[in-house]
């Protein structure tokens, strides 16, 4: 029988992160979760997996050195998934010190922790050691209306966000090309699905619209957006562990352009179909149109030619199919939203930079 590889997974109790331990888990891998918990964070995504014998869970900080080598000490995991990050772009426009410490800081000290480890290992384990650095096509900047995103793009990040990311990119390739550590990057574009924290564009308006509220869109809703359903992304992930090659970056896309506009009316149709309003009205009524966020990109756009060439991937879902999927989850899930909801977070507006 194989022996299962064991992976370190940081951030998975966030969205990304859960949904990638389930698949991870479903996969074959041993999965060691190691999570800050901050507001994004929530163990109940997991819940099905916590009796899981693959599976262990770890409450720390990605800033702790000390918890990280001991961590690297007793699971000796085979590789590490690396999703911890603060990624709300209007929290790091009203407070980036967060995003600086956990972005920045936190990829170093995760660097540092495993090139130590990664230094001790025999070499056949040396050489299957693989760090996956899982970044944004925000780092990327703005696209005018057409063109794509390729991994030779330049760096031009727009928001405290984009910058922190942009930053910890660029010390992960460092310790690929300084000492030789094997990572791998992966630049993704905007994921939606199960389990996505309801201050995000998707399950804020399935929340919102649910309840009677105004439904906001930002400026004329005409920026543009490459989205790419969570599962879809994950196994890309997995697949890029597994035979990416050493010191590269990949771009992870769904090849799904759309605009925040048709977003927002196509989860209203949805909701029409699947839950009627009692009054018999439409929920697009409920759409407003609110001042735009300071430094909002017009629009993103991924070429994934490059992991469909050289690794196999591309998404299995379509837009159509996966948001049916996702809204179908999210109105299966309303206990989900509301254990969220019970607690701090209350759907405000965020990102006007104090004003």
């Amino acid at each position: 029988m194989k022996e299962r590889r064991v992976i370190l997974i940081t951030g998975g109790c966030g969205f990304i992160g859960s949904n990638l331990v389930r698949i991870a888990l479903a996969s074959g891998y041993s999965v060691i979760n190691l999570d800050k918990l901050t507001y994004a964070g929530n163990p109940c995504s997991l819940a099905d997996v916590e009796n899981n014998p693959g599976y262990t869970f770890i409450h720390g900080d990605i800033c702790d050195a000390e918890l990280l080598d001991e961590i690297f000490r007793e699971h000796q995991p085979d590789g590490i998934l690396h999703l911890a990050a603060e990624s709300h772009v209007d929290r790091s426009i009203d407070g980036p010190e967060a995003f600086i410490q956990t972005n920045i800081v936190g990829t170093f000290r995760l660097l540092e922790a495993a090139k130590k480890y990664w230094k001790s290992l025999p070499e056949e384990k040396k050489n299957s050691f693989r760090f996956l650095h899982v970044s944004t096509d925000e780092v990327y900047g703005s696209l005018g209306h057409e063109g794509f995103f390729t991994e030779e793009t330049p760096y031009a990040p727009n928001s405290p966000y984009s910058a922190s990311k942009a930053s910890s990119d660029h010390l992960v390739r460092s310790y690929y090309h300084t000492y030789g550590l094997p990572t791998v990057t992966t630049n993704c574009s905007n994921n939606y699905g199960p389990c996505q924290f309801p201050e995000k564009l998707i399950p804020l308006v399935l929340n919102r619209a649910l309840k009677g509220e105004s439904l906001p869109v930002y400026g004329d809703g005409m920026n543009i957006r490459d989205w790419l359903y969570v599962e879809d992304h994950c196994r890309a992930l997995l697949t890029v562990l597994e035979k990416g090659r050493l010191g590269e970056t990949y771009n992870i896309g769904g090849n799904s352009e759309r605009t925040n506009i048709h977003i927002v009316r196509t989860l209203c149709g949805l909701l029409d179909e699947f839950s009627p309003r009692e009054d018999g009205r439409k929920y697009e009524e409920q759409i407003t149109f609110v001042p735009d966020r300071p430094g909002h990109d017009r629009r993103y756009a991924i070429d994934a030619g490059k992991i469909k060439k050289e690794l196999g991937w591309q998404p299995l879902e379509t837009f159509e199919t996966g948001i049916r999927k996702t809204v179908s989850w999210y109105l299966e899930n309303i206990r989900w939203t509301e254990s969220i909801l019970d607690g701090t977070y209350r759907c405000e507006r965020l990102g006007l930079g104090g004003k």
